[in-house]
Parts: structure tokens; C-alpha cells; sequence
């Protein structure tokens, strides 16, 4: 009965956010009648439709539950959705993973070419903190720092691109476990924790008031990269909108390589069942979180 009721929850909120997000991508991208017209017409094709829009229902769930305007906090999530996006962009390239599918359409290097790609994903990260600067985003000028500060730490070397640095490191060397954690943490988790963060942020929860739910997002973090890897061997090409496989051909060390299938798939069971503990504090408003913290190892694509 409770996955029943989690898949309704889930469903309807996935539903909803993306296409909040979707609108606002829309919005802000008008395409304009000059020589930019394809460096919009490739940031629309990279950002609008498709995705699990997992790191905006995050950030939307916690200011939810905290009575944040509505409007502010799908903003705020665009945001960290440029990011992400702008990041799959950039990794998809020649020069790194070379992929020619992303969320079941051709990559933006595919669809367009290489320079356009690369300017789509500089474009969509400026734009990332083009919004959360803008007065419009939040009035109070400290909470707008404090947005910006949070995702350009997790965005640059100290989060996502170090992880990405150290899994193009991973390619040329053999990784322990610890190494493989922290290379996720930073690649995958930061980004996840930046969203949960930035959700308190925007209910103006002093970060002593944030312990809970950053415990709840490392664990999900982890989680959550657990799962790609389970699925990246076990998953469904068509259902996941991208090729699968490809650390394995790579040679690179993975949960699943270093821990084994059924280890791993424990592993993030357990970091799920501590992840909805840390929300202990919480009542029924934390019932989203709980479900996006299950889903995470439930998922299929």
C-alpha cells in the first residue's frame, strides 16, 4: 500500500515540476530573430522535455515544506537545473564521454555541432546564476549570496567538475573504494546536496537548523549513484534515454565492480533507510522527501 501511495505522490509531483520548469526554460529562451537563433534554438533542445528533474523536486520539496513562495522556488530550481543540464552538455562531448543520446534525443553536439554545444552548456551556466542574482529570484540581497555561493560551490572544483576531473582520472587509474565515494560525492552528490541546501536557504533556516537535511542528502547522494550504476548494468537503453554500459567499457572502477551487484544494491537500501531516518524530526510534510528518497533506488531509468 505505501508504494502505492508513493508512486501517486511522486508521479503527480514529477508531473508538476517538470513542467514548471519546462515553462520557465521556455520563457527565459525565447529564441530571438538574429545571428543567436541556434545557441537558443540548442539550450531549448538540452533543457526542455525529458529528465527526472530529481534535483528541482528536491529543492521544491524542502521550500515547500517550509512555506516558500512557489514561484521563487521553481526559479531557484531552474537554476540548479541549468546547471545540470549545461553539465550533461559539456559531458557528452567528443572530448569527454562522447555520447551521441541524452534523455532519449540526440545530444546537443550531435543535433548541432561541437562550438554550438560548447556554447549552449557556457550559456546555461551563466544563465544558472543570472537568475538567482535577480531580485525578482528573492528580495532579501543575503539569501541571494547565499544561493549563488551554494551551487557555485558545488558546480566547480570543490563539487561536480572536481568529481568530473576525477573520473576522467579514473579512466588511467585503479580507484578504491574511499576514492570512488568521494569521486561520486563531489561528481553526483553535490549538486543533489545543493538543492536540498538551497531549499532551506530560500525558507531562511539557519544552517545549524540544516543538519538533518544535509544528512539526508549525502545518504541520497550516494544512493542515487549507486542506482546509475546498478542501472548502467542491469537498465533498459530505451528507458533510460542514453547508452548504457559505458564505465564498464571504460575500465572504470564502480560501486558495483569494487563492492559486487548484490553488495552495492544493499549498500543503497541501507543509505535510503538512514536517509528517511535523518527526517525523523519532520511529520507529514516531509512525506515527499521520504517517497524521492525510495524512488532513488526504485527507479528505472
Amino acid at each position: 500500500m505505501k508504494v502505492v501511495e508513493d508512486t501517486q505522490i511522486l508521479q503527480t509531483a514529477f508531473a508538476t515540476i517538470a513542467g514548471e520548469v519546462d515553462g520557465y526554460f521556455s520563457k527565459i529562451l525565447t529564441v530571438p530573430d538574429d545571428p543567436r537563433a541556434r545557441l537558443f534554438e540548442a539550450m531549448r533542445h538540452a533543457s526542455i522535455g525529458g529528465g527526472k528533474r530529481v534535483r528541482p523536486l528536491l529543492l521544491t520539496a524542502v521550500a515547500d515544506m517550509h512555506g516558500v513562495d512557489r514561484e521563487a522556488a521553481v526559479r531557484v530550481a531552474t537554476a540548479v537545473e541549468a546547471i545540470h543540464v549545461y553539465s550533461l552538455i559539456h559531458d557528452d562531448l567528443p572530448c569527454m564521454d562522447d555520447d551521441d543520446l541524452r534523455r532519449g534525443k540526440p545530444t546537443v553536439h550531435i543535433a548541432y555541432n561541437e562550438e554550438i554545444a560548447v556554447l549552449a552548456g557556457d550559456s546555461l551556466h551563466a544563465l544558472a546564476f543570472e537568475i538567482l542574482a535577480d531580485p525578482e529570484t528573492h528580495g532579501d540581497a543575503y539569501v541571494r549570496s547565499e544561493l549563488i555561493a551554494t551551487l557555485a560551490q558545488a558546480s566547480g572544483p570543490h563539487g561536480m567538475a572536481g568529481g568530473q576531473m576525477m573520473d576522467l582520472e579514473a579512466e588511467h587509474s585503479k580507484f578504491d573504494l574511499p576514492t570512488v565515494t568521494r569521486l561520486q560525492q563531489l561528481k553526483t552528490g553535490a549538486l543533489i546536496a545543493a538543492a536540498v541546501e538551497m531549499g532551506a536557504i530560500l525558507a531562511r533556516i539557519a544552517p545549524e537548523g540544516r543538519t538533518a537535511l544535509r544528512a539526508y542528502a549525502r545518504d541520497i547522494g550516494l544512493a542515487f549513484q549507486i542506482a546509475d550504476d546498478l542501472l548502467d548494468v542491469e537498465g533498459d537503453e530505451e528507458l533510460a534515454g542514453k547508452h548504457l554500459h559505458k564505465d564498464a567499457d571504460a575500465g572504470k572502477e564502480t560501486f558495483l565492480s569494487l563492492m559486487g551487484v548484490e553488495k552495492a544494491r544493499q549498500q543503497a537500501h541501507m543509505l535510503v533507510e538512514q536517509s528517511v531516518g535523518h527526517l525523523s524530526g519532520y511529520g507529514e510534510e516531509a512525506e515527499l522527501l521520504r517517497a524521492l528518497a525510495r524512488y532513488i533506488v526504485e527507479r528505472d531509468r
